[in-house]
């Protein structure tokens, strides 16, 4: 299992802002979001919660390179 950082936007926070998040890569640019020991959906909001199976492109800004998670392909299971 490849597990890496990726970055979900988080909403109504008044500005861009997004969180680092693990994900496990199924292939290239396809990854599922985990649970993170700290999310708590009534604190943040993120744009794709954990179990996700989502799009990431790589973003680049002043800090470098990164994963930024960009479409939802399938939602978890219920």
């Amino acid at each position: 299992m490849n597990i890496v950082t990726i970055y979900i936007r988080l909403l109504d926070e008044g500005t861009e802002v997004s969180r680092p998040a693990q994900a496990e890569q199924i292939e290239d640019g396809i990854f599922r979001l985990l649970a993170s020991p700290d999310y708590d959906a009534e604190d943040e909001r993120w744009e794709f919660v954990p179990g996700t199976i989502v799009h990431a492109e790589r973003r680049a800004d002043s800090e470098g390179e990164f994963l930024l998670a960009v479409a939802q392909l399938r939602q978890r299971p219920a």
